[in-house]
């Protein structure tokens, strides 16, 4: 066992938040361990002002914390599992996924209880092509504008009156204490989650096995069964871009089902599909699932956005 672990993080609260967690759950665990933080600022953190989609989405969050894991500067990074991309840098592996939170979208407004509540024309802030896609789906009426910044960030701009309400994971609500800012977790059936959302990711060195092998109780079988099929879909379906992608995989007893969804950047082309079988088969279910889709007009919608 080594005598101290750093962990790589981001400067949010949010992410000092999953940081802090994962260090009192290694603390808890090694009470001879010393668990100390270091903070990162990442690329995604400096560019505020321009929609993710037009600056490379995911990596953007990850990529200077993954650099200094590979330096050795810190032991490893504890993720947003949903903010991970679905390829890592040569030399690093997400060792451990932790049992999932609330993997659904919030919707937050001071004027209105619920998504279908808003009024024609209301602007609708969100920083996410999957959640404007489905939302629009749903009601094409509204206004939805790109949502930047923190959690806090995002609240504060809610609360000056510069939209009618927003939409932000209710994991990350939860944990930073707001979940009375919800007013409605928005049903899978309007909005399918992102990959991954709600669960922790906890990446380090893949030749580290020491570190590996103490990180290793943080894994939640059910929870590592249900993401790993759903990346596995992302992986085949998205190929690297940022497109409108929804999938959400839900692990019983030794059965898995998966539903996923493809849609237009308008919203007004949405494919859903959804398919179960057995938990052990779950990536190999997510990429036929995903092939299927692509058959069947998956791949009209894409080529629309590529």
């Amino acid at each position: 066992m080594k005598a101290s672990l750093k962990i790589g993080t981001r400067q949010s609260l949010l992410a000092l938040w999953q940081s802090n967690y994962i260090a009192a759950c290694l603390r808890k665990q090694y009470p001879d361990c010393e668990v100390t933080l270091k903070k990162i600022v990442t690329k995604g953190d400096k560019i505020l002002d321009v929609p993710l989609a037009q600056i490379g989405g995911k990596g953007l969050f990850t990529k200077e914390i993954e650099e200094e894991i590979l330096d050795g500067t810190v032991d490893l990074a504890v993720h947003s599992l949903k903010d991970m991309p679905t390829v890592l840098p040569e030399g690093l592996c997400l060792t451990a996924i932790t049992e999932r939170a609330n993997v659904g979208d919030a919707f937050v407004s001071n004027k209105y209880n619920s998504f279908l509540e808003l009024p024609e024309g209301a602007v609708l802030g969100t920083s996410s092509l999957r959640r404007k896609a489905q939302l629009l789906a749903a009601r094409p009426d509204l206004h939805i504008v790109d949502l930047r910044g923190n959690v806090d960030t995002r609240l504060r701009k809610l609360d000056a009156g510069q939209m009618d309400a927003i939409i932000l994971a209710a994991a990350g609500l939860e944990r930073l204490g707001y979940k009375d800012r919800i007013k409605e977790v928005i049903p899978p059936s309007v909005c399918l989650p992102a990959v991954g959302q709600g669960a922790l990711a906890i990446e380090c060195r893949s030749n580290d096995p020491e570190v590996r092998e103490m990180l290793d109780f943080l894994n939640h079988l059910p929870t590592r069964i249900a993401t790993s099929a759903e990346r596995a879909f992302l992986g085949l379906v998205e190929g690297g871009c940022q497109v409108p992608i929804g999938v959400h995989a839900d692990v019983e007893a030794d059965e898995i089902k998966i539903e996923a969804i493809i849609a237009s950047l308008d919203g007004q082309t949405l494919l859903r599909q959804t398919t179960s079988g057995k938990a052990e088969d779950a990536e190999a279910l997510a990429k036929a699932l995903g092939n299927d889709m692509l058959a069947h007009g998956g791949q009209e919608i894409l080529a629309t956005i590529l």
